[in-house]
């Protein structure tokens, strides 16, 4: 019988081939994976739940590394406990284009990377997003099915970030018990000491949110299975405060600010391997130890397996419910909702009021509530004016069917935890805020967009249409930004019937974020001819073509300045002169259409104005050399709604004069 292999030789592995990718590469982070190699090995192989063979086990344990540019520490995890895709050579080929172990991990759970992690505090705000989805989707489906833990390695930069700061309050607040962070206390940042820039008791902060604390030793691995053990058995979220030491085996640079991310040498790895005793060559870890490593990632291979059977247990209209929200298929026939509601709006009296835009969400919201019971809507305190609670319950410390998630003030970690809910898993998660504070939540949209995960973010007080509230809420340039991310689809309806096919296409939009754009101010309804078809899945149409003749004039409008474009229309075509209107609740839906499409709606004579309560910037794409544009110039100013509109000349008559201004100029008899 073989003597067992000590841990320490395992955790040595995870330093050894972190030191050599690492001088192979060139460059790269070594101060995560060297002082963190214990607190791995003694999470890997003592308690983590996770088949290696199955990286996407549904109900495994996640891990989230926070501090992602000590992205080595996974990718030796990964490659120790045999995970299929994360071999030696991709080990060797850390850094290089289209290596599996890019710089910071991206987004593959096959490869068992659960998120994109680089940005400090977006990780742990992740972490966050999946311990809420655990809890909500472990209180529909029970124990049996749903019932793991989520931790992540964090360093010093996430909880200096502010974001950090919030995923403490809320966490303890919510008492996630099944949240762990695994803190890399080696009081050092890329500056120097943390002295430089801190002086609070970073653990203490936990502790007053109601943390359950542990600080220990992190290179003592007894100890750190032990607080582990521990933390599994509390209530509270837990944070385990490890005292490391940076670039830990490395003479030149270990317990120094070098030890963050100087470049490692050949002669730095030959002075690692004496000081550690280990003799091996580079890549190389000896069988004895990969077995052992391999055996952790085959530990709960049976426990897997007796998951699986319990769920083809399942009674089969149970299983099958399960395994849709497993899958994030949408529910059968949920589509006809937005149908009927579509078909009622288009045929509502002229002599009913309007709804808000964003109320008109509500209600949409609201009737797809009972159909989806896996969504979950998280708003930064703005229940009142958004109004996308009603019936939904609150997900709390004491109850976790609750669907909607009170956030407090915290648009930072909010956007990061809806991600970290999609990430999961069997949540489709709706963040809510006003859209001028969507600057906040801005990082975590953006790495959204860059992971491809399916997060609705809504917005309302759209524009100047905010009203009294003034510039500081009226996002007269955040338009723009969002069309200029990649891979962000924005949408901004016109009326009811609009919003309904926006949320049609946001719920069957899977390869990436949606931000659903409302305005906080009414929008009459400019759709009244009822039709099945989704005309706002290509992005633009023509709502209104030219009653006059051929047409001369086309008014390209978005949200709730189409209905200024229709009026003007109207004088326009008193006046003789053919005008088309073209809604264009989505930019990137209409650049995705065919040329010959494209050049239908926006016509090929003629002029073209474009009109927004936003900058111009983007618009000049449709509107040509020689086109309008009625829109913001500058930022806003506090005052009603319309007289705002007046100051700043969004207004028919300004559409119109504008018009025919274009025409003289250009030589166009009127």
């Amino acid at each position: 019988m073989t003597d067992p292999v000590p841990l320490q030789a395992l955790a040595h592995a995870i330093r050894f081939l972190s030191i050599d990718a690492i001088v192979k590469a060139t460059e790269g982070h070594q101060g995560v994976p060297l002082g963190m190699a214990e607190i791995a090995t003694a999470l890997y192989t003592q308690h983590l739940k996770f088949d290696a063979s199955a990286p996407t086990w549904w109900d495994r344990d996640r891990v989230v590394l926070s501090n992602g540019h000590g992205s080595m520490l996974l990718y030796a995890l990964l490659y120790l406990s045999g995970n299929p895709h994360i071999t030696r050579d991709q080990l060797q080929s850390f850094r290089e284009l289209g290596s599996h172990c890019a710089g910071h991990p991206e987004y593959a759970p096959e490869l068992g990377i659960e998120v994109t992690t680089g940005p400090l505090g977006q990780g742990i705000a992740n972490a966050l997003g999946m311990a809420v989805a655990e809890a909500f989707l472990n209180a529909k489906f029970g124990s049996a099915l749903v019932d793991h833990y989520t931790y992540a390695f964090v360093g010093d930069g996430c909880l200096q970030e502010g974001i950090g700061q919030e995923m403490i309050a809320l966490a303890g607040h919510l008492r996630l018990g099944k949240l762990i962070l695994l803190w890399d206390d080696n009081q050092i940042t890329d500056d120097g000491s943390t002295d430089l820039s801190i002086s609070e008791n970073v653990a203490d902060r936990f502790r007053v949110a109601g943390w359950h604390v542990v600080e220990v030793d992190g290179h003592d691995l007894t100890a750190v299975s032990a607080a582990l053990t521990a933390a599994r058995a509390d209530q509270r979220p837990s944070m385990l405060a490890c005292r490391t030491t940076i670039g830990k085996g490395i003479p030149r640079v270990q317990g120094q600010r070098g030890g963050h991310s100087a470049r490692l040498y050949e002669q730095d790895a030959q002075e690692a391997r004496a000081l550690l005793n280990w003799p091996h060559p580079a890549f190389e870890v000896p069988t004895a130890l990969l077995d052992a490593w391999r055996a952790a990632g085959r530990r709960h291979h049976a426990t897997h397996q007796q998951w699986q059977a319990r769920v083809a247990a399942l009674p089969a209209a149970e299983r099958a419910e399960f395994e849709r929200v497993m899958r994030g298929e949408l529910p059968a026939n949920w589509q006809q909702v937005l149908s009927d509601y579509k078909q009622q709006a288009s045929s509502l009296p002229a002599t009913q009021p309007a709804l808000g835009g964003i109320l008109i969400s509500a209600q949409i919201n609201a009737l797809l509530a009972p159909l989806f019971p896996e969504r979950m809507v998280a708003c930064a305190d703005l229940e009142a004016p958004t109004h996308h609670k009603q019936s939904l319950a609150a997900f709390t410390a004491t109850d976790r069917q609750g669907a909607y998630l009170h956030c407090g003030v915290r648009e930072h970690v909010m956007g990061a935890m809806v991600n970290g809910m999609a990430a999961h898993g069997g949540i489709v998660p709706l963040s809510v805020t006003y859209l001028a504070f969507s600057d906040y939540q801005r990082p975590a949209m953006r790495m959204a967009a860059l992971m491809g995960l399916p997060v609705k973010f809504v917005f309302s007080h759209d524009s100047i249409g905010v009203g009294k509230n003034g510039p500081t809420h009226q996002p007269v340039e955040i338009l723009a930004s969002l069309r200029a991310m990649p891979n962000m689809l924005v949408l901004r309806p016109a009326d009811a019937v609009e919003a309904a096919e926006c949320w049609d296409i946001a719920m069957t939009h899977h390869s990436g974020p949606v931000s659903l754009v409302f305005a906080r101010q009414a929008l009459p309804l400019v759709r009244q001819d009822h039709t099945p078809e989704n005309l706002s899945r290509r992005g633009g149409y023509i709502l209104k073509a030219s009653a006059s003749g051929a047409r001369r004039i086309t008014l390209l409008a978005t949200g709730s300045e189409v209905l200024l474009a229709l009026q003007a229309r109207e004088r326009l075509e008193d006046l003789g002169l053919g005008t088309a209107v073209v809604s264009l609740p989505s930019w990137e839906l209409f650049n995705a259409q065919d040329s010959d499409y494209r050049a239908s709606v926006l016509g090929t004579d003629g002029i073209r104005i474009g009109i927004e309560a936003a900058m111009r910037f983007g618009w000049d794409q449709y509107l040509g050399p020689d086109g309008g544009f009625i829109g913001m110039h500058s930022f806003g100013a506090s005052g009603p709604a319309d007289a705002l509109y007046q100051r700043f000349g969004i207004t028919v008559n300004a559409i119109v004069e504008q018009t025919r201004a274009l025409l003289t100029r250009q030589g166009h008899p009127q």
